[in-house]
């Protein structure tokens, strides 16, 4: 069934874009709310973006990126070539990972075994958010958003806190040991959602999408 509607009868218009590629990223760290640097690349995939909006006349009202600086200097890059306001909320950061963040997962693993079980309130990392938490702070996120007036709005985050905010927004509730449904977000890929207040409908046009940057060949450091 082919759904017909029109982008002008929804308010809202939101891009949920993942950060590029960090040297925790590259390295195979767990970042979680640690902060680390974009790479060279990530510069790179960051600028093709901007470029890529240049030429399809994207426009936004706002930029909101997460404070730590894998996401802002992603959406400084952004915003500068596109000349859009950008602001910070940290509601909008990473999973707190406890105490696997800033180790390498071979190294964490050694140090702090993983589980085998994880109910919804544990921390992650003994001392992290539950995956609860972060499901209560995605709500709160996209209740954040739907608090302004009516705009074209880019977020710019991170994987693990967008894909609950796709959970919000989607009605999905969270299941214990992380199982359910994953929405992929590779490192400059995102995602494109409409919303309508007065019948409370959204409708998602894109996942994932990261067609200026193409390269399937190196998927190195990109998940």
């Amino acid at each position: 069934m082919h759904l017909e509607f029109n982008q002008q009868d929804f308010p809202y218009h939101i891009t949920l874009l993942r950060h590029a590629q960090s040297v925790g990223n590259f390295e195979k760290y767990h970042q979680g709310q640690v902060d680390f640097l974009l790479t060279e690349r990530g510069e790179r995939q960051a600028e093709a973006l901007a470029q890529r909006w240049l030429k399809e006349s994207k426009q936004f009202d706002l930029a909101i990126a997460s404070t730590l600086s894998r996401a802002t200097r992603t959406a400084e890059i952004i915003t500068q070539k596109l000349n859009i306001p950008l602001q910070s909320d940290p509601i909008w950061m990473e999973r707190n990972n406890g105490v696997f963040g800033g180790l390498k997962a071979k190294d964490a693993e050694a140090l702090y075994p993983h589980a085998e079980f994880l109910h919804l309130y544990q921390p992650v990392g003994e001392s992290g958010e539950s995956l609860w938490e972060l499901y209560l702070r995605a709500g709160k996120a996209v209740q954040s958003l739907i608090n302004r007036p009516p705009g074209k709005y880019l977020v710019i985050s991170h994987g693990a806190i967008l894909n609950m905010v796709l959970y919000a927004i989607l009605g999905i509730p969270p299941q214990a040991n992380s199982h359910g449904a994953r929405f992929r977000f590779r490192n400059t890929a995102f995602a494109t959602l409409l919303y309508r207040p007065s019948t409370h409908t959204w409708v998602m046009i894109g996942l994932n999408d990261r067609r200026h940057w193409e390269d399937t060949t190196d998927s190195n450091g990109d998940e």
